[in-house]
């Protein structure tokens, strides 16, 4: 069902990535369909059949040779009648197409307008809509698997299980209050009990999903600290696989963030290699350091490094004092202890710790395991859900209305009441309540033509 008043105008856009390439694909989609495709292309071609046509200008010069794919409304992408043309993809050819749809009456597309349609006709559901977006821009197979069954629609129909149970349990709850009956009081006390327990267990087993999801599209924002010559950037250069920051003896060699963005089974990294931590009379490794500092403090793990052969020292025990005030509420925090091989120490984990050479390489598989877990990564086979952190935020709004409702059994309104609410914000990730300003937000971070 549509959600929302829909747009009476049509839209046409270029639906393929900009540049050139073998095929190019114009999309229109809209009540002024038929009569725009007659006027570019000369009739309207068959519902959903594959038609020669040739694209022509007001002027009825012919711009390009292609194919003209009709789909009719209400069995599209949009919902709506949608025309597509696939020409050849060169950007003067396609531009060229374009500007004839849009002077036979369409207007340009704005970023995500066409998913946007397809949400408020009812096609998809919020949360389906948003895994388009997720599924183009899926840096690995397992965000790219994750997204797509987000978009069939495996999250929604999580998502609607729990409210069809809030549901069931909201209007027993509500039948109760308009018969107040002692002896009914004491059997629907028992019964919402163990309903309401089924349905926490089953929303923290979504909530659990959606984490690891999120962990794949959102990925971990990880920073090395340490001293200088502690070997940060030799880390950086392993874990990346190549030459990625300048290695020397010379401390201090490091003296501004260098980014490297790695995979883990999946799990995007983003490494950041900072200035050693000391103090230093010179301005440029001064800046350098307090720019590690303010990076630490929006890390998500810290990767305090030590040289193994010296352990833990008094500078390195005042940079450890620092970090309990420094680290981010949440943040992770791993001692590395390197340069194993001139100590003769074997590769080694565990309690917060990991034994390493980075340059050999041995025990670098512990740490990309230890990165994983301290980030809360677990591979459990399980299907996963590419969740954005609106959804994380409702799915723990209503675990906490939840909690709170379990501690409301014996005054019945108040647990009606924080039913109501869970349902609320379980239905704000589907989009069944939300907020314009919050429709334009998500999709005007689409691409134009999606």
């Amino acid at each position: 069902m549509p959600r929302g008043e829909l747009a009476g105008e049509t839209i046409a856009a270029v639906a393929t990535p900009p540049g050139r390439g073998g095929i190019g694909v114009v999309r229109v989609s809209g009540p002024g369909v038929a009569e725009i495709s007659r006027t570019v292309l000369g009739n309207l071609p068959a519902a959903r059949h594959a038609t020669l046509a040739t694209a022509r200008d007001a002027r009825g010069e012919a711009l390009d040779e292609g194919i003209a794919l009709y789909f009719p409304a209400p069995h599209s992408y949009t919902g709506e009648a949608v025309l597509e043309f696939q020409g050849h993809g060169g950007p003067v050819v396609m531009q060229s197409v374009l500007g004839a749809f849009l002077d036979a009456g369409a207007r340009l597309a704005e970023p995500g307008e066409y998913t946007r349609r397809a949400f408020l006709n009812g096609r998809l559901d919020l949360a389906q809509a948003e895994a388009v977006a997720d599924l183009i821009d899926a840096a690995s197979k397992e965000a790219a698997r994750s997204a797509l069954r987000s978009l069939s629609g495996e999250f929604s129909r999580g998502i609607d299980s729990l409210v069809a149970a809030l549901t069931e349990l909201r209007a027993l709850t509500e039948a109760m209050l308009d018969f107040p009956e002692e002896d009914v009081d004491s059997l629907h006390r028992v019964d919402a009990r163990a309903r309401l327990d089924r349905i926490r267990a089953s929303l923290a087993e979504v909530l659990a999903q959606s984490k690891q999801g999120s962990l794949l599209r959102e990925g971990i924002h990880v920073v090395i600290a340490g001293r200088p010559n502690v070997g940060k950037s030799s880390l950086l250069n392993r874990l990346a696989g190549e030459e990625r920051a300048i290695v020397t003896p010379v401390p201090g060699t490091t003296r501004d963030l260098v980014r490297e963005d790695i995979r883990i089974e999946g799990v995007p990294l983003h490494v950041v290699d900072t200035a050693g931590l000391r103090d230093t009379t010179d301005e440029v490794e001064r800046i350098g350091v307090e720019r590690a500092w303010r990076e630490m403090a929006r890390a998500d793990v810290v990767v305090a490094m030590f040289e193994a052969q010296v352990g833990i020292g008094p500078e390195d025990r005042a940079i450890l004092a620092r970090f309990e005030s420094a680290l981010p509420a949440g943040a992770a925090r791993i001692c590395v202890f390197n340069k194993i091989d001139l100590c003769g120490k074997p590769a080694a984990s565990g309690e917060g710790e990991v034994w390493i050479s980075a340059k050999t390489g041995e025990g670098v598989d512990l740490l990309r395991q230890a990165l994983l877990a301290a980030a809360g990564w677990e591979r459990t086979g399980e299907s996963l859900f590419l969740a954005r952190e609106r959804h994380l935020r409702a799915l723990e709004s209503a675990q906490t209305h939840l909690r709170a409702a379990a501690g409301e059994l014996s005054r019945w309104e108040l647990f009606a009441e924080e039913l109501r609410l869970a349902q609320q914000a379980l239905n704000e990730i589907t989009g069944e309540f939300t907020a314009d300003d919050l429709l334009s937000e998500i999709f005007s971070r689409f691409c134009i033509g999606k």
